[in-house]
C-alpha cells in the first residue's frame, strides 16, 4: 500500500522545482523554448512571445501542481486497486 500524502508531497516539490527551473530556463535563455518544443516534442510552431510575469509564475506553479496532484492521485488508485 502505497502513503497517499507522502507521494503527494513529493509530487509536488518535484513539479515545483521542475517548473521553477524550466521557467528560470526560458527567462535566462528565450531561445530554449523553441527549441524544446522543436526537438523534445518534433513539432515546429510559432509560440508566439514569453509571458514572464510574477503572475504567470504563480498561475503556472498552481495548475502544474494541480495536474501533478490528479496524476499520482490516479497512479495510487490504480497501483491500491491492481493486484499483483
Amino acid at each position: 500500500m502505497i502513503n497517499t500524502k507522502h507521494l503527494l508531497r513529493v509530487g509536488a516539490v518535484w513539479v515545483s522545482i521542475v517548473y521553477a527551473v524550466c521557467f528560470a530556463g526560458v527567462a535566462l535563455m528565450p531561445g530554449i523554448r523553441s527549441g524544446f518544443m522543436r526537438y523534445g516534442l518534433h513539432v515546429d510552431i510559432n509560440t508566439g512571445e514569453n509571458i514572464l510575469t510574477f503572475g504567470a509564475f504563480i498561475s503556472g506553479l498552481i495548475i502544474w501542481n494541480v495536474i501533478a496532484f490528479l496524476a499520482i492521485g490516479l497512479f495510487v488508485r490504480l497501483f491500491n486497486s491492481i493486484k499483483k
